[in-house]
């Protein structure tokens, strides 16, 4: 529930980010995809490490190295899709962005709970 609070909030904040700058400013629908992305990273990384995973006492500059690097790869994923889904299937921008937002969402999970934040199930259990 954590993760989907978290990361809904990341990508409210990305929706948004998204909305101004294709929507309002008429910045290419890339361009702003990858923007938005960036902003919402730091709204991400916060929100995980401090509320959803609890890790407190890991050094935050290791974890974000691997957070960042594991967003690249969630960016990638998310530039790609949002290309095949709006020249490709047709899918309006912000649809589109609400898809693919979920995909990469889904396995950025799985990463982020085994990786950088190395979930303890033990320790979670027991705050």
């Amino acid at each position: 529930l954590r993760y989907l609070i978290s990361g809904g909030s990341a990508g409210v904040t990305d929706l948004a980010v998204l909305y101004l700058l294709h929507n309002i400013f008429g910045v290419y629908y890339l361009l702003s995809a990858i923007i938005a992305f960036i902003v919402a990273f730091g709204v991400s990384f916060t929100m995980h490490k401090f509320w959803t995973f609890k890790s407190h006492e890991e050094r935050a500059d290791k974890q974000v190295v691997l957070y960042f690097g594991t967003s690249l790869f969630g960016l990638a994923l998310n530039t790609l899709l949002m290309y095949i889904f709006v020249d490709f299937i047709h899918i309006a921008v912000l649809l589109s962005q609400i898809i693919v937002g979920f995909l990469v969402a889904s396995v950025s999970f799985f990463i982020s709970r085994n990786i950088v934040f190395k979930f303890n199930k033990d320790k979670y259990e027991s705050r």
